[in-house]
């Protein structure tokens, strides 16, 4: 069986939502994402892009109703012993098969969480859903409790931050080599992948981000390479991950010289990600976090030029994207505890002078000061 945690370790998180279930009076939690399923049993699969479903009753049975191809991939990467199947088929409606199911759990006129809030539950899969269900109990959308139990890592999911990190360093100092006049961003962005799955990682749940020249204000991935010119500026977002577990990094890298914008831009992204850093601990909150990003950002003359986030929780997670709730952003009163694993990102985009400048590294929270998990410093890189 390919657990990558202890038996003991899945128990104490079955108990943890039970907690919480007795709490919001649920009888049983209807769980679609699969962040949620390989938290809680180690189910690890991409099959969560067609229908599935894992029901977790308040005495902590559990029962996966899923397809064929994924039957044994259930049962060697899981605790799950209940497996139940639904049939592809013409005019298939595995919504259905998810109702018989909760009938034959004895969950007829209960008290039903359902996790919405997912890319595992299609609005098409959803609808269909609701109409099973609305005459079946009381439905409840249960969005995000198991998300906010995986906000607080375990000793063991610590260490897989920290070696996520490892290969996060290892894949900067696999592109360093490569970042110079006519360097190819294919050829980055294979050594930068490549020394994750050397180092055995794993796939990351979105694409890395590369992007030089104008691209290099981009945010998100696209197609196409270019070749580095002479004096260029090229915007790395990528994560080290293992076991699934990410720990992000971002930087903006320069070849030749460093114009005057550039290290305007520079200057301000650490000034603003090192008053981040003394903010994010115990007694502050996520919004408090973003606020002095915010704040560093406008003494620096670059409000317009900010993004309206500076970061995010991080952990396990599958595709589409590796970010993960709470956020920091305006207003997020959710508080900042210890044993957090969080992505901070400072960056900068002035497209008034096609200038970009990123800087971004993943912490673990602590009593008090924030504990980087990169062994890179916060230095301007100029290749």
């Amino acid at each position: 069986m390919a657990l990558h945690f202890e038996r003991s370790e899945f128990d104490a998180r079955r108990d943890r939502l039970m907690i919480e279930m007795a709490e919001k009076k649920l009888d049983a939690i209807l769980l679609f994402a699969q962040e949620s399923m390989y938290w809680l049993t180690g189910y690890d699969t991409f099959g969560f892009c067609f229908f599935q479903c894992l029901v977790v009753k308040a005495d902590g049975s559990m029962v996966l109703l899923t397809r064929s191809a994924d039957l044994r991939q259930a049962r060697q990467t899981s605790i799950i012993d209940n497996i139940v199947l639904w049939t592809d088929r013409n005019g298939a409606n595995p919504a259905v098969d998810l109702r018989n199911l909760l009938n034959e759990l004895d969950l007829l006129g209960a008290r039903i969480g359902v996790e919405y809030d997912t890319h595992g539950l299609t609005a098409f899969n959803g609808r269909r859903l609701d109409e099973q269900l609305q005459t079946f109990g009381q439905i409840a959308d249960a969005s995000g409790i198991v998300g906010r139990l995986r906000l607080f890592k375990s000793p063991a999911e610590i260490a897989k931050a920290e070696r996520a990190a490892n290969l996060s360093d290892d894949a900067l100092d696999a592109a360093l080599p490569l970042i110079k006049q006519g360097g190819d961003e294919a050829l980055i962005l294979a050594a930068m992948q490549g020394a994750v799955f050397a180092g055995g990682g794993d796939y990351p749940a979105n694409e890395f981000i590369i992007g030089s020249g104008v691209d290099a204000l981009l945010c998100r991935y696209k197609a196409g390479r270019r070749k580095l010119t002479k004096n260029d500026q090229l915007t790395l977002e990528w994560a080290g991950v293992f076991n699934h577990y990410h720990a992000p990094m971002m930087r903006t890298v320069l070849t030749g010289k460093v114009s005057k914008r550039h290290q305007e831009l520079f200057d301000a992204a650490r000034a603003a990600l090192l008053a981040v850093e003394k903010v994010m601990m115990p007694g502050n909150s996520f919004g408090d976090v973003f606020d002095a990003h915010a704040r560093t950002m406008e003494a620096h003359g670059l409000t317009k030029h900010r993004l309206n986030a500076c970061g995010y929780s991080v952990g396990a997670r599958f595709t589409p994207s590796w970010m993960d709730m709470p956020m920091f952003y305006q207003g997020n009163p959710e508080p900042i505890a210890p044993n957090m694993t969080l992505f901070a990102h400072m960056i900068i985009m002035d497209s008034d002078t096609e200038t970009a400048m990123t800087l971004g590294r993943t912490y673990l929270t602590t009593e008090s000061q924030p504990k980087p998990l990169s062994r890179h410093d916060l230095d301007l890189i100029v290749q």
